[in-house]
Parts: structure tokens; C-alpha cells; sequence
């Protein structure tokens, strides 16, 4: 455990930091699990559920939680999966 004050109150940060940042990630994966299955079901919802996923990853990349490549590589292949 830290003893010097400043670094107890950057231990309570990244405490926080990282439940925040768990958060948004388990969001963003729930989202494009989500459009993943209604696409394989064939759900009529499928294109909707696309928007609300990439929508998903545009904010975890803005928020640095998953690097811009991987957000752009991710939105695509979502994206030629509901163009087949």
C-alpha cells in the first residue's frame, strides 16, 4: 500500500479509471455480440443493432480504450457482415 498521500489518491484513481474503462469496453463487446448474433439468427433488427455497435467502438476509440486501427478494422468487418 502506498504512504506518501499523493499516491494514495492515484491508487483511488486508478480504481476508478479502470472500473470505468471495464465498463465501457464490456459494453462495446455486449454490442457487437449482439449485432454478431441477430445477424446469424437473420434478425430483422440487424442493421439497427450494426449502428448501436459501431457507435460502440467510435467511443471506446475516442476514449483511448481500444487503438483507432482496431475500431476501424472492427467496423468493417461488421460492416461486410451485414452487406452479405
Amino acid at each position: 500500500m502506498p504512504i506518501i498521500k499523493s499516491a494514495i489518491e492515484r491508487a483511488k484513481t486508478n480504481v476508478k479509471a479502470n472500473e470505468r474503462n471495464s465498463a465501457q469496453l464490456s459494453t462495446m463487446r455486449t454490442a457487437v455480440k449482439r449485432f454478431e448474433q441477430a445477424k446469424t439468427a437473420g434478425a430483422d433488427n440487424a442493421e439497427e443493432l450494426y449502428r448501436k455497435a459501431s457507435a460502440a467502438v467510435d467511443k471506446a476509440a475516442s476514449k483511448g480504450l481500444i487503438k483507432r486501427n482496431k475500431a476501424s478494422r472492427d467496423k468493417s468487418r461488421m460492416a461486410a457482415r451485414l452487406a452479405k
